[in-house]
Formats: C-alpha cells, structure tokens, sequence
C-alpha cells in the first residue's frame, strides 16, 4: 500500500480493506510508518515510535495504526512523560482502562504525540518535545493540548489519535489543524483505574479524527464506566455510529458570537460563523442569537478554572517529583508550570470548595440554558491559529492567574462545557478566505446529549464537507 493511497483511507475504511483482505496489517503499518518519517520532521507531532506493539488480533478497528498523546492514559511498558522534564524517563506499569479498550477495539498504538508540558497550554510548545507546527502553516501553532495528535491527523500519519480535554484540549486543536473534535460528557469515558476523575472533573478522554464517523465509532469502542469508577452516566440507546446518519430533526439553537471577556471575535471568524448559522437556518433549524448567562462573571469564571487547574497542576508535579527525586524548580520545569505550580500549593481547602460552588452556579445556569435551547452554537476559537512562540513569549512573568487568564484569552468559549461536563465538538466547517486556514465551529449540548450532537455533525459533514481541503504538510502527496 503506497503512502498517498494510505492517507486517502479514514480510520473506518482502512479497517474494511484489512477485513476484506484487500491490504494486509503490516502494509498499512508500513504506510503510516513511512508518513511519520517523512514528515514528521516538519512538523514534530511525535516525541516517540513504537516497534514492539503486536498486530491486532480482533475488533473493529483490527490493525489500524494509532497514537496516543504522551499523557492521560498509560500503556504498561512504555514511556509517559507528559510533556515535562520532571516526569523524563517514568515509565507505565500497567495499561489504563482506556489502553485497555484501544487494545481491545483492534488499534495497533505506534507512537506518542506531543503535549505541552502537564497539558497545561493551548498550545503545545513543550521545552521537553520543542513546538509542534501545525501542517496548514509551519509558522502556527497546531493548538493544545492534544497538539501532537491533531498535527498527526491533519497531516495523515494516521487516520485518528488519542486527546484530552481539560479547558478545550481536543477542540482547540482541531479547530486550529481542521479536524474533528468531540469532547464527551463527563463520565462517559473511564479515567481509571490510577484516578477517578482529572482536574477535579474537568478533563475526558477522546480522539481527534478527519471524519465523523470516525470519532463515532471510536467513542462506541471506548464508553462505559469500569468498575470502581465514581459515577456512570446512563449508556446511548443506539450506537454513535447509527446516530451520524439519523436526522436531527429541527433544533433550537443560541449563536454566541463573541467571548464573554468583552473581546470581539477577528471579522473573518464572526463572519464565518454567521455563515454558518444562515446555513442552519436552511436545514431547518432555528437559530436566534443569545447573551449568554453563565451564572457568574468572567473574572470569576477564570479564577475557579484557575484554583482548578493550579490545585491539580502543583499535586501531580509534587507526586512525579517525589517518584523521580528530581527538585521542582526551572531544571525541571517551564515558567508557567512553575507558577501553576506555586499557586496550587498557597490554596487552602476553603478555596477549593468555593470553586466548588461557583462550579455549581456555573452547571446550573448552563441547565437552564438547555432547557430553551438543544444546541449552543459559537467560534471553536475567536482569532486563527497564533505564531510559533507568540503564545509563550513572557510567560516568565507571569503569575499563575496571569498564565490562566492568557490560557482563556487564546481559548475564551473552550472551557464551559468542561466545566459543565457536557458535551461539545468542534467541525471545520469554513475556511478563512485570507489564508486558506481552517475555522472550527462549535457545538455543545446538554449532559449526556452526544447523540444530538452526532446527528447534527453528520448533518453538516454532508453539507458542508471538508475532506477535500488538505493542508501544505499531507502524507497524501508523498
């Protein structure tokens, strides 16, 4: 199987050519192979192959080559250094559940991607891995967290990877690399067994795929709870897969066009956007432009991200740093880390349940937006993809509230539905006439309503479909 002939194939389709015997497992991982040599270089999207995983012997995703992000998950045996120097070397002792699933759906795992230092960045520019470029424009960043997985896609090393979402993790590199990206509701995919919940319930699991279908079938292989997990949410009626190619019917929709932090989205962003929601309206669904209650202000949306993120940020480096011996200091770590770092340790468990509560006024706002609306409709992300290093440029300056409220500037519509727990993708639904990059749309829905939400995707994938576009760096070309 030639390298061009691979890239052209999702997930789903390479799987029907090893199933029909049309290619065998070892062509098509001697394809993706072949693609990571070659262009990886260019845009950095891997900090590590592998050589040792065996073929897949059952499942139906059986020999189709995949990634994980070098964080999140573990795969006993192998490396996992999140991106950081504190954590170089550690190695996993035991599958995670979700490992598990991958094995067991039939994937063949045959490298890491990069990730920003403990993912805590939407960008991924890791003085660990160094900057991964984004395949549309080697000079832009490719987003973050799930930056190396993104890249990888968008380029065709392989058809779909691993990602997380703690604050936007999976949308804002899809949106930035013109891929897919669903976020899943909170509970819907098990984080165990080494933690019950990450980020105090802020972060999932998920993929990054070119297509719907493949993001479907792939959370159809990994849902469910396991056991010892703290909750379960109730499981789909009917698979995700079925639901891409079920009418929506007509929806209600709200049009957030611009942030909450009283900035404007760039005019080719907000235009597309609009355009978008024209294109809704012709499909037969209502769209009425909202002013969006969260419960609280920005300011104090972004401090309870904030205690969030710094709390769990400065418990895992204390956990990786007594594991290693290695000191925590700028040996080890990155500025920003080292501020989230400091933050997280100076709260007091008072803060940690007043975050808590805004939390709760925060979710229950939100519920009450869904009980008017099915579908909340905004920008991914308010301006393109920034320039290589813009986004770090001072962080050394910064406090861990200064490096969070740059974090939700890059990303201000991301971070909701993480909080919330419900589900929310992105689509490359436009392009921006200017520079031919991509524009992610965004799409989120109430708890557990990942059903809504892929009917409505395969809707606009039949619409509005993007495959065609590919981007300068395409494994295609080879």
């Amino acid at each position: 199987m030639r390298t061009a002939e691979y890239a052209e194939y999702d997930a789903l389709g390479l799987a029907e050519l090893i199933a029909s015997g049309q290619v065998s497992q070892a062509e098509v991982s001697a394809a993706a192979l072949s693609a990571i040599e070659q262009l990886n270089p260019k845009i950095n999207a891997l900090v590590e192959v592998w050589g040792s995983e065996p073929q897949a012997a059952t499942g139906p995703f059986k020999g189709v080559p995949f990634l994980v992000k070098d964080l999140g998950l573990t795969a006993k045996g192998h490396l996992n250094e999140l991106g950081s120097r504190l954590a170089a070397g550690c190695i996993a002792d035991e599958d995670s559940n979700l490992m598990t699933r991958l094995r067991q759906a039939g994937l063949v795992t045959i490298g890491r991607t990069t990730t920003p230092e403990l993912a805590a960045s939407t960008t991924t520019e890791a003085v660990f891995s160094r900057p991964t470029r984004n395949p549309w424009d080697l000079s832009r960043s490719a987003g973050g967290s799930s930056g190396g997985s993104a890249a990888a896609v968008a380029a065709g090393l392989v058809p779909a990877a691993h990602a997380t979402d703690g604050g936007g993790s999976i949308r804002v590199p899809s949106a930035s690399t013109g891929l897919f990206g669903l976020k899943s509701s909170r509970g819907r995919i098990s984080m165990g067994p080494a933690v019950d919940e990450v980020w105090a319930g802020l972060a999932v699991h998920g993929v990054v795929s070119r297509t719907v279908r493949d993001s479907a079938a792939l959370l159809d292989a990994i849902e469910g709870g396991a056991v010892g997990d703290p909750f379960e949410i109730a499981k789909p009626q009917h698979s995700y897969l079925s639901e891409t190619t079920r009418e929506p019917g007509s929806l209600r929709i709200g049009l957030l066009l611009h942030p909450l932090n009283a900035t404007r989205s760039i005019e080719p962003v907000a235009n597309a956007t609009r355009n978008v929601a024209v294109q809704l309206q012709g499909m037969g669904h209502n769209v009425d432009e909202v002013c969006l209650d969260i419960g609280l202000s920005w300011e104090s949306f972004v401090e309870m991200n904030a205690r969030f993120w710094s709390a769990n940020t400065a418990a895992w480096i204390n956990a990786i740093a007594a594991g290693t011996g290695r000191p925590i200091d700028a040996s080890t770590l990155e500025p920003a880390t080292l501020s989230l770092h400091q933050m997280g340790s100076q709260l007091t468990a008072i803060d940690l349940l007043e975050a808590m509560y805004l939390r709760n006024l925060v979710t229950r706002s939100m519920g009450n937006f869904f009980c008017k609306y099915d579908i909340l409709l905004s920008p991914t992300l308010p301006a393109l993809p920034p320039a290589i290093g813009s986004y770090n440029e001072g962080q050394e300056h910064l406090d861990g509230r200064g490096w969070m409220d740059r974090v939700f500037t890059h990303s201000p519509f991301t971070a909701l539905a993480n909080v919330t727990g419900s589900p929310s993708m992105s689509m490359p639904l436009a392009f921006d006439p200017e520079s031919g990059l991509p524009i992610g749309m965004q799409f989120s829905a109430g708890f557990g309503r990942e059903d809504m939400l892929l009917r409505l995707a395969g809707q606009l994938e039949r619409a509005l479909p993007w495959t065609a576009r590919k981007p300068e760096v395409w494994a295609g070309k080879l």
